[in-house]
């Protein structure tokens, strides 16, 4: 490494100009002792002999001798001793064999002074030949200066890194930590930025509910110094910081002088602070906290560098606290599940762990007060052998609340037998229910046991009822009726004990009316009507399907997926969702098929106006309206002001409507 050319004689013209004169010529050369003296560099000219022979008034400053002291001594007194015997070497070498040393290029080493200290020193070294021989002219920069500036660069570089070393592991940190464990990290933090800082404190505040104030929630306090007290307010004690925390601006001082509001140095002083600095922290653009660090010992400047990187800090334990606050909520209904589980068994009746963990891989998924309702019917009804017709759109997860009551059942021990009436031809939905003798029709080369008879002693499940064929009416009906059939082909009756439940999308009061579909039949399968809800009466249980969609696809197809954006769970929930559940399903795995990265994004249906329109029906208008003052009344049918009179009907009439529209008075 040399020095820059302006601060170093320039040695190789100057020796030219020497040469051929000897050493008495070289000292009394007046034209050369004025170049030397101009020179800001040290110079010495050392005689074949190794004896100091010309130094000039710059090296007189370095080492700290008067030139007499030095005129006529070896030029190792200039050395420390542990380079002495080396330089004697390589100069009676170097003599012997000019061409052995390079001259000329910079050399860093250590110079000894006066008082016996060690001084970084960079020699230029050239030959001068004269008629007494071969002398060397040195010229020497101090770089005392240059080597501190190195270092204190290198000491820059080294805290710069040792921070962002820092940041990216706490950022790496509060990303993988949960809830409850960001508090503690931030004030781990605050400790760390501490210590590698040399600070004596930090503070964090938050912004307080009513966005009057910010309030002290975390900190940290070097061992040996006063603890602040469990309540601090920014507002009463700390203004002006207060005033610049507000315009986003940060409040920093090296000393209390620089504080000018009385009031906040008083404070400081009974915190003991001398200096310090406040970094706002901002969440979607508004300021809603900031965190403080303080020296209490002594006064300290703050750079903008140094500040820069606490505004870095301050964005990663931002983004944390949102994420906290963010996740509050939930974390709070996941703590209430975790508190509830261990009194399941006994207390509640819609979460039941045990229950939950017979329901097989489709169990009902919701909190809404619509499953709930239903699900409380579902309880009510499960321990009977009584029959239940389960109303609801397509796809509202009618078997899946069949599957509830089943497996609520005393039958839950045998498999519930289910049956889809309506992807069953006509001409064999007899013998797939009643089972055939063979021979019984042409092509019934063996026999076949039908559904019922699998299902003794446990439940059939008849999806889609309504679609259900006369013929296959008139034998169900039978079965309701006298627990009893015959096979096709067989005049045997055959007794069963069967608990059946039915479903249907559609309305059977308009079967009934337009002659496919027999009403005594309807009022013995209408003994516990359940209605099931459609997906835009339960909205609040969107998120939840969708996680465990999700959590599904993400299993079978091997991507794991961290988030959704809120933005994209809203749309969901405010779509209409015409094909129910089933569709918000197909949704979710077709989102999950494309996906590529941790966060899932879930597009909305695109359908004609046509399929996206959604007919209420008259029914369900009415069913809801009588719903609502029934609840207003608290099912109080009868007397002033009960819901028969509000509605106008009288009582008896009104209990036909109820029954008629699965209306019951919830338990």
């Amino acid at each position: 490494m040399g020095s820059p050319a302006p601060s170093k004689i320039d040695a190789t013209e100057l020796s030219g100009s020497l040469a051929g004169l000897d050493a008495d010529a070289i000292r009394t050369d007046d034209l050369f002792q004025l170049a030397i003296e101009a020179s800001p560099s040290g110079v010495l000219i050392v005689e074949p002999a190794g004896s100091i022979v010309v130094v000039n008034h710059a090296l007189e400053q370095q080492f700290g001798y008067a030139r007499n002291e030095l005129i006529g001594q070896p030029v190792e007194v200039l050395l420390p001793e542990a380079l002495q015997r080396l330089h004697t070497e390589h100069r009676l070498s170097y003599l012997g064999n000019p061409q052995t040393r390079p001259m000329g290029a910079g050399r860093e080493l250590f110079g000894r002074h006066k008082d016996g200290s060690q001084i970084p020193v960079e020699i230029g070294l050239n030959s001068i030949q004269t008629t007494a021989g071969l002398f060397v002219l040195a010229s020497v920069v101090d770089i005392r200066e240059r080597r501190r500036n190195e270092d204190e660069q290198r000491r820059a570089l080294d805290e710069r890194l040792e921070f962002e070393r820092l940041l990216s592991e706490l950022s790496a940190r509060f990303v993988n930590l949960g809830t409850e464990q960001i508090d503690q990290a931030i004030e781990d933090a605050q400790r760390r930025i501490g210590d590698m800082l040399d600070l004596d404190r930090s503070a964090l505040f938050q912004l307080s509910e009513g966005e009057d104030d910010f309030v002290l929630t975390h900190h940290w306090t070097r061992a040996g110094f006063e603890q602040p007290p469990e309540r601090v307010s920014a507002k009463e004690q700390f203004p002006w910081s207060l005033a610049k925390i507000r315009n986003g601006d940060v409040a920093a001082f090296s000393s209390l002088d620089e504080v000018p509001d009385a009031r906040e140095r008083e404070s400081l002083r009974y915190y003991g602070t001398n200096s310090g600095a406040a970094i706002p922290f901002s969440v979607g653009g508004r300021i809603v906290g900031v965190i403080s660090f303080a020296t209490a010992q002594e006064a300290r400047p703050w750079p903008p560098e140094t500040v820069n990187r606490l505004r870095l800090l301050a964005q990663v334990i931002a983004s944390a606290l949102s994420r906290k606050q963010s996740d509050a909520a939930l974390h709070t209904a996941l703590g209430e599940v975790l508190r509830l589980r261990d009194l399941l068994q006994a207390e509640n009746v819609y979460l039941r762990r045990e229950v939950q963990e017979r329901l097989g891989p489709g169990p009902v998924v919701g909190r809404s007060r619509a499953v709930l309702r239903v699900l409380e019917q579902v309880e009510q009804v499960a321990a009977t052998d009584s029959t239940v017709l389960l109303l609801g759109e397509t796809g509202t997860g009618k078997e899946l609340f069949a599957t509830q009551i089943h497996e609520r059942s005393a039958r839950r021990a045998r498999t519930m037998v289910r049956v889809n009436c309506a992807a069953i031809p006509a001409t064999l939905i007899e013998s797939e229910l009643f089972g055939r003798e063979k021979g019984a029709f042409t092509g019934a080369l063996t026999r076949q046991i039908g559904r019922f008879e699998l299902a003794d002693h446990s439940t059939i499940f008849l999806d889609e009822i309504g679609d259900l064929p006369p013929e296959a009416q008139i034998k169900l009906l039978r079965v309701l009726e006298e627990k009893e059939f015959e096979r096709l082909g067989s005049p045997k009756a055959m007794r069963v004990d069967v608990r059946i439940i039915a479903a249907t999308h559609r309305s059977l009061e308009e079967r009934i009316a337009e002659g496919t579909f027999r009403e005594d039949l309807f009022y013995r399968l209408n003994v516990f009507p359940v209605r099931v809800p459609p997906l835009r009466e339960r909205v609040e249980d969107i998120p939840l399907l969708v996680w465990k969609f999700v959590g599904e696809f993400s299993k079978a197809l091997g991507k794991p997926i961290e988030a959704i954006s809120r933005e994209n769970m809203a749309a969901l929930q405010k779509y209409s969702w015409p094909g129910n559940v089933r569709e918000l399903r197909n949704v979710v795995e077709r989102a999950m098929i494309v996906a590529t990265r941790p966060h899932l994004t879930i597009a909305l249906p695109t359908v004609s106006t046509a399929a996206g329109k959604h007919y209420i029906k008259l029914d369900d208008v009415e069913r809801e309206h009588i719903r609502s003052v029934l609840e207003r009344t608290g099912w109080r049918i009868r007397g002033s002001g009960g819901a028969a009179d509000q509605l106008g009907f009288k009582p008896t009439t009104l209990e036909t409507r109820m029954a008629k529209l699965g209306l019951r008075r919830p338990s």
